[in-house]
């Protein structure tokens, strides 16, 4: 049986298109979660395009829906189970996930919300984490009315920094305002006082900027390059009192974290913002906006089943399965 996904395709638009891969069949350790909702990041874009997924892949790192196949080992969430997950092809009807790297919905917490905490939730704590976040402490966050942007200002807030929010116009100011900046600039134009921690996804000039901003111990989370330029950094720019830039990547399972990140969004501490949110067969419409930096927040796709899907019934000695309920109709699924 094959199920739809968004799969790389270097000839479509955007690199992806919505196409057919077999049913995913869960390994040790996994279960088989049916995806309600995923999340776009400028990262999948640029997995489509360099080659990192290879062509005919399915793309994606954020799914919510509900578990309809235990793990076979025991370990995990139950069938019937709402979760949220960082995983690799995340962006199909359906996807085998390793129990380690999801994570239960709370009640109350909606799939559509939940979905754009993986990526951009998991990189803000851990970046912020890496750099020794502490009440006090001068936090610069750029790019911040975008998707990690957002989450760093307001789990630095929470934590009792100093927050100083760099977006790139005034019109993208009111996002980090909101989230519990301390101030919020265009660039890094009116900064003068050195920092503690820089958590930077626009890379390129801004980096260069930032990194001599960064007091003596200081650090610079490198988390993301949107701005797709060089940082040219000038000559003994990195002779001097000791400070460090770091490059940054998920690269370990993040049920965790993400059981963190939800609690706080059940909870009303955490404010996911949504700025585009449409079917998944608009994925291109959602990709040019998020390109073009157009989008404030997350990118939200909801993923509409397929028509004629059906799945083979399996007799028992009993008789037939009782039959399922058809793709969409699982309690808690919008």
């Amino acid at each position: 049986m094959s199920v739809r996904a968004l799969v790389v395709d270097p000839s479509a638009p955007v690199a992806v298109r919505l196409g057919e891969v077999a049913e995913p069949v869960p390994g040790p350790g996994q279960v088989l979660v049916e995806v309600s909702h995923v999340s776009l990041n400028h990262g999948d874009l640029n997995d489509a395009r360099s080659g990192r997924v290879p062509v005919g892949a399915v793309l994606g790192s954020d799914a919510a829906g509900v578990v309809v196949r235990a793990a076979a080992d025991g370990t995990g969430p139950v069938e019937g189970t709402r979760v949220v997950a960082l995983t690799p092809g995340a962006f199909a009807e359906r996807v085998s996930i390793d129990v380690g790297a999801l994570a239960e919905l709370p009640a109350g917490l909606d799939p559509a919300t939940a979905v754009g905490l993986p990526v951009a939730g998991v990189a803000a704590l851990r970046s912020l984490r890496a750099a020794g976040l502490g009440p006090g402490k001068r936090v610069l966050v750029t790019g911040a009315s975008g998707g990690v942007g957002l989450f760093a200002v307001q789990l630095a807030a929470r934590a009792g920094a100093h927050v100083i929010a760099s977006v790139g116009s005034a019109a993208r100011a009111e996002g980090p305002a909101g989230a519990g900046a301390d101030q919020v600039l265009i660039g890094l134009d009116g900064l003068g006082d050195p920092v503690d921690i820089v958590i930077d996804s626009v890379g390129g000039p801004q980096l260069v900027a930032a990194w001599e901003l960064l007091a003596p111990g200081g650090s610079v989370q490198s988390v993301g390059w949107t701005s797709g330029e060089p940082a040219v950094f000038p000559p003994y720019a990195t002779v001097g009192p000791a400070k460090s830039l770091s490059s940054f990547v998920i690269d370990s399972e993040a049920g965790a974290d993400l059981a963190v990140l939800t609690e706080l969004a059940a909870e009303g501490a955490l404010t996911v913002r949504t700025g585009w949110q449409g079917p998944w067969d608009r994925f291109d419409e959602a990709a040019e906006a998020l390109h073009e930096r157009r989008i404030r927040g997350k990118a939200i796709l909801k993923v509409t089943p397929h028509q004629h899907r059906t799945e083979p019934r399996r007799p028992t000695a009993a008789g037939p399965e009782p039959q399922r309920p058809a793709d969409g109709e699982h309690p808690g699924i919008p």
